[in-house]
């Protein structure tokens, strides 16, 4: 159990490290904006200039903290914390010691999304988060199921730029701000679904028996389905196999050497809960 944690707490450490230079190289010094409790900080900044921005992004993360300890439990809440006073620091820390210069800012916002949006996907993979839109999109998912991590994320960051273009009056500023939103939301639902990620194929052949027999050689799962053409009016067996992305290919070989006239359709399944695959844990990602 303790070489467990102390591995969470490994990853979660360098994922901070990953996520200070993504915002010190790309996004800090081309005052491109991401959103977040940062960007409503910068906000907040400049209608109350006396009060700092570090200082009102702790404020604003302690409703959030609390809400976490309530409704999804004090370990979660102690690497969230342990996450935001680690990504904190390391972020002065870097920019203490070396000062990046300005780049193009399409390639900043286009590197500095992946490389933010993967560094926050891998801290929810490892039950934390740095606070702001990470945690505040956390505790919504608890009440929005059907909307994936990054997509919760992206909605709060966008309400964020938006409006901080509106304060700043600064457009183009914000429109990079936006591709880079969209970059971190893509990066986040890749790393947090992308390895529950599956293939389901449906094959209809009149070659089901034998296929059937290979499917389940090759240790595929295999679910019959009654169907009826429409315009035949035959009854048909329908082939249902989930399989992980890397055993697709198999199948389809299969199907191509027993009946290369099967009709196959392959599509991608974002999540497959059961016997081989996940398992569903109320109130997780």
């Amino acid at each position: 159990m303790k070489r467990n944690v102390l591995t969470q707490y490994l990853i979660i450490t360098a994922s901070c490290a990953l996520y200070a230079v993504g915002f010190n190289w790309m996004f800090d010094p081309n005052h491109i904006s991401v959103g977040g409790f940062t960007g409503l900080g910068q906000i907040i900044n400049y209608l109350l200039p006396g009060l700092p921005i570090g200082t009102i992004v702790i404020i604003l993360n302690v409703p959030l903290f609390v809400l976490g300890w309530r409704f999804i439990g004090k370990d979660f809440l102690f690497s969230s914390i342990y996450a935001t006073a680690v990504s904190s620091l390391m972020i002065d820390g870097l920019a203490a010691v070396h000062t990046f210069k300005p780049m193009e800012p399409i390639l900043a916002c286009l590197y500095g999304g992946v490389i933010i949006g993967v560094s926050c996907g891998i801290m929810l993979r490892e039950g934390a988060t740095t606070g702001g839109t990470e945690l505040a999109a956390r505790l919504l998912k608890l009440k929005l199921e059907s909307l994936s991590i990054g997509t919760l994320c992206l909605a709060i960051d966008i309400l964020v730029t938006v409006t901080y273009a509106l304060i700043f009056r600064d457009l183009t500023r914000a429109l990079y701000g936006m591709i880079s939103l969209s970059l971190i939301s893509v990066s986040i639902d890749k790393v947090v679904y992308g390895p529950n990620a599956a293939k389901v194929a449906y094959i209809i052949s009149d070659c089901h028996e034998e296929l059937t027999r290979r499917l389940l050689e090759l240790d595929r799962g295999v679910t019959l389905l009654q169907g009826k053409g429409a315009y035949s009016g035959r009854d048909k067996q329908v082939i249902l196999c989930a399989c992980a992305r890397t055993q697709i290919i198999p199948v389809k070989r299969a199907v191509q050497e027993i009946d290369p006239d099967a009709f196959v359709i392959v599509c991608d399944a974002h999540e497959i809960l059961g016997e081989g695959f996940g398992v569903y844990a109320p109130g997780g990602l």
